[in-house]
């Protein structure tokens, strides 16, 4: 889920970026100086900051790249947990006004995408229950795990908060939807097969092909620029011990998010190989404009589960290079169709607080 990575500012991290304070929040500006570290400056200029409080991610583009959806927790907005927001992004001041609110305020809800005819797809649990589901207890073992909520469903919506259709109703979890560049196709992660794999569907809910079928969490999936593959993270266990522990927290709609690799293949699931064997968690991976480099969000070289930074890779798993030089987290990199500007979530210039932003940036890299 990619939802839950707010989960993991707060349980895994719990520290604001000390480095990025200002003695008057007030005072805070979008200048690359502020918002920028300088090694940062070789691959990004002209940084906006877009939210101002609470955790918000999962930023995407509109076909046009006019509008930003995302999702937010933020409690000034109303919010008890994550809601469907968006932005006309250049124009909007979301530091003194609401976005406009998409998905219904009930439940839970993730992933938000647009789809070509300005409507959107989100995942949400409001049909179950219109209150937040709880989030997991501590457990006694120390594992940080995310919860797999069966009452998650793939709805599509209009701008004015409308939903239109609702494109699944299998049992289990069915979320993390994301659309082709090319405007026909969905993907999205279920637990229909009784393990979590990636699916394709016509943007009406047609024509749903399996694509993966490894044993292991496969999710948070996104199509190339031309729509013929597919980037996606994924946690496959292999021993013994590992494959047990899978399938006992799977049984109680859990999984660990801490050692995800990225793997890449065509739209139809041929041609499926591993890009990355870095260890720890590396997910959240998008197509560079180009079709050739993904970039993604990682804690590799993390010894105490963060910080996240942004890399990039090539498609074949050379040439990896650092993004973002940041303190805590790092993610969410998704480029606009343009190939312009790139959007991001992040801990940094948050007053030394828990609060997740987003920031848009033009893309002047690799």
């Amino acid at each position: 889920m990619r939802y839950l990575s707010l989960f993991i500012l707060l349980f895994l991290f719990g520290c604001g970026n000390a480095n990025q304070k200002t003695s008057n929040p007030e005072a805070r500006s979008a200048t690359d100086s502020l918002l920028l570290h300088p090694e940062e400056m070789k691959y990004l200029k002209n940084i906006k900051q877009i939210t101002f409080g609470g955790n918000n991610a999962e930023a995407y583009w509109s076909f046009d790249d006019q509008y930003l959806v995302f999702q937010s927790d933020y409690a000034g907005w109303g919010n008890s947990c994550d809601q469907i927001f968006y932005t006309d992004w250049k124009n909007d001041d979301l530091k003194n006004n609401a976005p406009k609110l998409l998905s219904t305020g009930m439940g839970r809800t993730t992933c938000s995408y647009f789809l070509p005819n300005q409507t959107i797809v989100y995942g949400s649990t409001h049909l179950a229950n219109e209150n937040c589901p709880p989030v997991p207890e501590p457990r006694a073992d120390g594992k940080y795990v995310w919860p797999i909520y069966p009452s998650f469903d793939i709805f599509t919506a209009d701008l004015d908060g409308n939903i239109i259709n609702q494109l699944t109703d299998e049992e289990g979890y069915d979320a993390e939807a994301t659309v082709s560049p090319q405007g026909d196709k969905i993907v999205f992660t279920s637990m229909r097969t009784g393990d979590l794999e990636l699916f394709t569907m016509n943007i009406d809910g047609t024509d749903v092909k399996q694509i993966t079928n490894e044993l292991g969490y496969d999710g948070g999936a996104f199509f190339s620029p031309d729509g013929t593959k597919l980037i996606f993270r994924s946690s496959r266990p292999k021993t013994e011990e590992e494959i047990k522990e899978y399938q006992d927290l799977l049984k109680d709609g859990l999984v660990t998010p801490t050692d995800m690799e990225l793997y890449v293949c065509n739209a139809d699931g041929s041609d499926l190989r591993k890009i990355t064997d870095l260890g720890q968690a590396n997910w959240a991976p998008f197509f560079h404009p180009s079709g050739e480099k993904i970039i993604f969000a990682s804690n590799h070289t993390a010894t105490r589960g963060f910080p996240f930074n942004l890399y990039m890779i090539n498609l074949d798993g050379t040439g990896l290079t650092r993004i973002t030089r940041d303190e805590t987290f790092d993610a969410f990199p998704v480029f606009s169709n343009d190939g312009k500007y790139i959007v991001f979530a992040s801990n940094r210039n948050n007053g030394g607080t828990r609060d997740t932003n987003l920031f848009v940036a033009e893309w002047i890299g690799e």
